[in-house]
């Protein structure tokens, strides 16, 4: 049986087999590329699934452990929202983890800033020891940190609590301040000072403005990290009225099958407001990614 060539290819040049093989191979491709989403959407749905039963459940007031659609009713907010449950332990929660961010940030400036622009022998092994210390876990030092709280008397401490949190998430934050400081052109700095800026004016007027979608990216990952943190307030704060929100979730469970699956639910999505307003707040400084347009000349 003869093969008749296609006009088009006959116009290109192509033999039947190049056409041929050319199309097998896109086939290959689409079927990866299926592949490849299918995966994707059955991750998607893992995901999805616990959130749509948080969903449900929090306005159920019979909650179970089973994705069911319920009568719709608020009584499962109106429960958690009083001053003991929610208002106390967000703003407890707000105090430690605000504060710790902003001491981690500035610090992470400070201390990235003469990583990034000074050379010296010892840069090389001290951004090892930070990005060691990034991957340390919190658990591996909280019992001699219990140890040296209780000796300072720092134990059940909220300013105590706020520095520890800011010095576990310290060494990531200085290796991404660093990173992202490493970007800004040192040309720009040279030039001020050469109008008479001292470091710390070539800094807070030439660097950070330039540079300020990283903080922010900084800011959001540190103050997430602390926002979640449910160990280190759970071992060094003892009162119940000093308790973050993220120990409070706690006691909406139990170990005889009696937990309050619906208020968990409600408490858990009032819970993640701060860290989605601070995201959409924060985010619309990064579209614009860094603003170095138009600060170089010739």
């Amino acid at each position: 049986m003869a093969v008749t060539d296609s006009p088009r290819a006959v116009r290109a040049g192509k033999r039947p087999e190049a056409v041929t093989a050319g199309r097998s191979q896109q086939s290959r491709a689409a079927a990866s590329r299926i592949g490849v989403n299918a995966v994707l959407l059955v991750f998607s749905v893992a995901y999805l699934v616990p959130l749509v039963w948080m969903l449900l459940a929090s306005v159920n007031s019979h909650a179970t452990f089973e994705l069911s659609v319920p009568s719709p009713t608020f009584d499962n907010f109106h429960r958690v929202l009083n001053y003991d449950t929610v208002y106390r332990p967000l703003l407890n929660g707000l105090l430690l983890c605000g504060g710790g961010t902003l001491l981690c940030v500035v610090c992470s400036v400070l201390a990235a800033y003469p990583l990034s622009r000074f050379r010296s022998r010892l840069r090389r092994p001290f951004l090892y020891t930070i990005l060691f210390s990034t991957g340390l876990p919190i658990t591996a030092v909280m019992i001699p940190v219990y140890s040296m709280f209780v000796r300072v008397e720092l134990i059940d401490s909220m300013p105590g609590t706020t520095l520890f949190l800011a010095a576990s998430a310290l060494p990531f934050g200085i290796w991404l301040m660093k990173n992202f400081m490493d970007g800004v052109p040192i040309v720009l700095e040279e030039a001020a000072r050469i109008d008479g800026a001292n470091s710390m004016q070539v800094l807070w007027r030439i660097v950070l403005p330039l540079m300020w979608p990283g903080v922010i990216v900084v800011t959001i990952f540190t103050f997430i990290g602390m926002w979640g943190n449910f160990f280190v307030p759970f071992i060094l704060l003892l009162s119940p009225e000093k308790l973050p929100a993220s120990v409070n979730v706690f006691t909406f469970l139990s170990a005889h099958d009696q937990t309050q699956y619906g208020q968990l639910s409600a408490f858990s999505i009032i819970y993640s407001i701060p860290v989605v307003m601070l995201y959409l707040v924060l985010a619309r400084r990064l579209g614009g990614g860094f603003a170095l347009g138009g600060a170089l000349k010739g």
